[in-house]
């Protein structure tokens, strides 16, 4: 497949056009990664409210062990604190477990689509147009063989002036009707040419006379 055209100007100003659409992409991928790095610092706030719960938890098991050590009542007194470190410390630590695993996950989903939407969004604008040129490139480049032949040529000029823009032509003919009609084809071949994207013929390629003959019958490529 042809992604380029032949012609230099058209083919600078598509390949810009590709680079900003590639540089777009990086752009969103950098910003999904700053979203997805601002929101998981807020997973700070869980892995505060776990080591607090931790802190509790870790407390009233201490104070299970010191009690355990009293006569009669240490083993029983025991069991209670440590219950209640379980309770309290033991369920804030969870939470805080849980609110953390949390905001990684949001972290990760609000990046992925703070890059996705938008370049989903390029890409469905700009991916479909520049298949179809792409397609017509390959396939200009296909049909405009052989135009060292006077009736190939005059074909091309004739679909030229019937189809193209009237601002096209004039860049390359002021009268382009009239030159069809005089037989002078060589301006109105060049604006098919630019039009497909295909190279214009080269200086060694041979004298065109006029009517748009050519002095030597070497093919176009």
């Amino acid at each position: 497949m042809k992604l380029y055209p032949d012609a230099p100007e058209r083919r600078r100003r598509m390949q810009v056009r590709d680079g900003v659409v590639v540089l777009l992409v990086l752009l969103f991928a950098w910003i999904g990664v700053r979203v997805h790095g601002a929101v998981d610092e807020l997973s700070v706030l869980g892995s505060g409210v776990t080591t607090a719960g931790s802190s509790v938890s870790d407390a009233f098991e201490a104070a299970a062990d010191g009690a355990s050590r009293l006569p009669v009542v240490g083993d029983r007194l025991s069991d209670v604190l440590s219950g209640a470190g379980d309770a309290t410390g033991g369920n804030v630590a969870s939470l805080g477990e849980r609110g953390e695993d949390s905001v990684h996950r949001l972290a990760l989903v609000l990046g992925l689509l703070a890059f996705a939407l938008p370049t989903i969004v390029l890409l469905a604008l700009t991916v479909p147009r520049r298949l179809r040129t792409a397609r017509a490139l390959t396939a200009a480049d296909a049909v405009l063989v052989d135009l060292h032949d006077p009736e190939r040529r005059r074909l091309l000029a004739t679909r030229a002036a019937m189809t193209l823009p009237y601002d096209v032509l004039v860049r390359h003919t002021p009268d382009p009707f009239g030159d069809l009609l005089a037989g002078r084809i060589d301006a109105l071949v060049a604006a098919g040419l630019e039009d497909a994207g295909v190279a214009a013929l080269g200086a060694g390629d041979g004298p065109l006379s006029p009517g748009g003959a050519p002095g030597s019958p070497a093919p176009l490529r």
